[in-house]
This record gives structure tokens, C-alpha cells and sequence, in this order.
């Protein structure tokens, strides 16, 4: 019997210095969300594999659980996905989710690919996190291998790092 070795993606994650690529997803309203129009704050995107599944729920409860603290940093959290935006908003609906959740449906996984996010063989997002600054620069971004969920408490520190910086900018 032969075992299929399993390998880590080639990601290569937007590094920090670099400029945010721009783009507009549908949220789970197909309201349009442009990356852009949210400059003047900082700005967390996180990729995920899919909707309903249970590593998922668990980081993005983590994060809703945390909103309050986000937005008292004056940060704004999109959970973005390749699932498509009923799907994401039934899940939503479901889990009783207030972060917002963005659909990289189609054309499929674009933007994920832009952040160095996508898993190309797995033909989905990876478990990648992007914090841009208020000025659309990347600020700082982690990626956990597949089945490994990532550090909510080094979101909270990062985005809290950045605010703190921006509060001694003179």
C-alpha cells in the first residue's frame, strides 16, 4: 500500500513594504466591496478555505468574537473567500457572523492569487491573513500550512501595533 505524501503549497504571501493589490468582491449581500474605497484605515483580510467547514468556524468565530477590539482599533476585518456569496451568506446567516465576508468566486480566486494566497492545486484560498495600512500598504501578513488554524491573539497584536505606530507618527 502506498501513502501520497502530503506538501505545503508553494504560497508566496504578500510581504509587508509591498502595495495592496486593489480589487472589488460582492459581499454576501452582492454588494460590492473596493479595497481601496476603505483607505484612511487599517484593513484585515483573511483568507479562507470554505464556508462550513470546521477550522474555518473556528478562526472566523475567533475573529467575530473580536470585532469590538478591531473596530476600536479603528480596523476593519474582511474574511474573504472562492465559495460563492449564497453560500458564504447562508454560512454567515448560520453562524450569526458581523465580520464582513467577501466572494473570490469568479473569476475564481483572483484576488486570493494576487495576495500569494491561493492554492493552486487545491483550487481555493489558503489559510492567509493580509493587514494593509491606511495607506494601502501591506503592514504585515502570516499564513498557516493547510489543517493548522492561525493565532488570533497575533491579529489582534499586529493590528494593535500598527495603531500604536500610527499613534506616534508626528
Amino acid at each position: 500500500m502506498s501513502r501520497t505524501k502530503t506538501t505545503i503549497p508553494p504560497f508566496d504571501l504578500a510581504a509587508p513594504g509591498q502595495v495592496a493589490p486593489d480589487f472589488t468582491l460582492p459581499d454576501t449581500h452582492g454588494t460590492p466591496v473596493q479595497l481601496s474605497a476603505l483607505r484612511g484605515a487599517p484593513v484585515l483580510l483573511v483568507f479562507f478555505p470554505f464556508a462550513f467547514s470546521r477550522l474555518c468556524h473556528q478562526e472566523l468565530t475567533g475573529l467575530n468574537e473580536q470585532l469590538d477590539t478591531f473596530a476600536a482599533l479603528d480596523a476593519e476585518v474582511l474574511a474573504i473567500s472562492c465559495d460563492p456569496l449564497h453560500s458564504l451568506r447562508a454560512w454567515g446567516d448560520q453562524e450569526g457572523f458581523g465580520l464582513t465576508l467577501l466572494s473570490d468566486f469568479w473569476p475564481h480566486g483572483q484576488v486570493a492569487e494576487a495576495y500569494g494566497a491561493f492554492d493552486d492545486e487545491a483550487g481555493h484560498a489558503g489559510r492567509g491573513s493580509v493587514l494593509i495600512d491606511a495607506g494601502g500598504a501591506i503592514a504585515w501578513s502570516t499564513l498557516s500550512p493547510p489543517g493548522r488554524t492561525r493565532s488570533l491573539t497575533e491579529h489582534v497584536d499586529a493590528v494593535r501595533a500598527l495603531a500604536a505606530a500610527r499613534v506616534e507618527e508626528p
